[in-house]
């Protein structure tokens, strides 16, 4: 791992090096693609390129627990979602690419809150779409769009939409994302979004990112999941991590039991076994009913699937093609299981599940 960020250091010292031409990816990616050598734990390989848009004076959104942020201290190194994203040309990661297309079934371009952001990410689409019949996933940031813009994706070529609403509460999402700490983002326009998406891209076609333990209870994240589920979104589910240099960078992990939760909950939400309303919560908020059958609920915990990575699905809908290999949690403290779980692993979610404290 030392041999691995020395090389990402190296690559990223390289400045005037912007989107569209250039573009970031995460360190599972540049794996993937022979930029960055090394090994996957458990062969978790992605399925998924994720590329981010990177410009020299950054983005301008001050999210307390992101380390793309400008009030991150050590925002130079854009370090994002626990792993490094190095740098390299759109060129060379489309020529890759199709070298792996036995591998590669999605791209997901991310956007970040800076004026160039929409104008670039319709490029960086059309260019991919020009090279490979591939999917493509647009990753938005409400903030920096006008809703005429979601309509320009797909025009471009996207297939799917995501919002990172993040927060479950407008409250958390004040505090960490807007007003409270003089961010750009606003609740309210995230929501819109997401629904003109919705008629736009069509139901299961939208989807919502939602990072569980920045302060929330788990009935408050599995009512927003709901009102996603409702909206014909799917909900894909972080863990919050402590990002170095972030505003948030010793706010605490949630109890990996809360995350175990919220993650089957998610999915008997997301794949319509039952709704919140058929749920039961005790008085700090945390599920204790849901909503199925014990046969039904044993079933779901044995496949495992509820506990891998929650994001884009692959082709056979019920798993995400963006397995995101720890983006949330170090390999020795799984907390979205980015590969298919075996019996140690399902034994393990299991006893998390109904901890109720771990």
């Amino acid at each position: 791992m030392e041999t691995i960020n020395m090389e990402v250091q190296k690559l990223n010292g390289n400045c005037n090096k912007e989107s569209p031409e250039y573009l970031q990816v995460s360190l599972a990616a540049a794996m993937t693609l022979g930029f960055v050598p090394g090994h996957f734990y458990r062969n978790a390989i992605p399925r998924c390129i994720n590329l981010l848009l990177t410009y020299d004076d950054g983005c301008y959104a001050n999210c307390a627990y992101c380390g793309l942020s400008n009030a991150s201290t050590h925002f130079n190194e854009k370090s994002f979602i626990r792993v490094e994203w190095p740098k390299y040309s759109l060129k060379e990661i489309i020529n890759r690419s199709k070298l792996k297309m036995d591998t590669i079934e999605r791209f997901c371009v991310s956007m970040v809150m800076n004026k160039k952001a929409v104008d670039d990410t319709i490029t960086v689409i059309k260019a991919i779409k020009s090279e490979m019949d591939i999917n493509i996933s647009v990753l938005s940031n409400p903030s920096s769009m006008d809703d005429i813009d979601i309509q320009r994706f797909k025009d471009a070529g996207a297939d799917r939409f995501t919002v990172a609403i993040d927060c479950a509460t407008e409250e958390i999402f004040n505090k960490y994302r807007g007003k409270d700490i003089n961010g750009h983002h606003r609740w309210e326009r995230y929501w819109e979004i997401l629904k003109k998406a919705r008629q736009i891209f069509g139901d299961g076609k939208i989807g919502c990112h939602l990072i569980v333990g920045l302060g929330e209870t788990e009935r408050e994240m599995l009512h927003t999941i709901q009102r996603v589920k409702d909206m014909g979104g799917m909900t894909h589910l972080f863990s919050f991590y402590q990002e170095a240099g972030s505003l948030l960078e010793n706010h605490p992990q949630c109890p990996v039991s809360q995350f175990r939760r919220v993650q089957i909950a998610r999915y008997i939400i997301d794949f319509d076994y039952a709704m919140i309303d058929d749920m039961d919560f005790d008085e700090e908020g945390r599920a204790v009913d849901f909503g199925v059958s014990e046969d039904a609920l044993d079933e779901l915990i044995e496949s495992g699937i509820p506990f891998q990575t929650s994001g884009c699905p692959d082709k056979n809908k019920r798993i995400a093609c963006c397995n995101r290999p720890f983006g949330d949690s170090r390999p020795s403290d799984i907390r979205s299981y980015p590969f298919r779980l075996e019996r140690v692993d399902i034994d393990k979610a299991r006893s998390e599940l109904l901890a109720y404290s771990l």
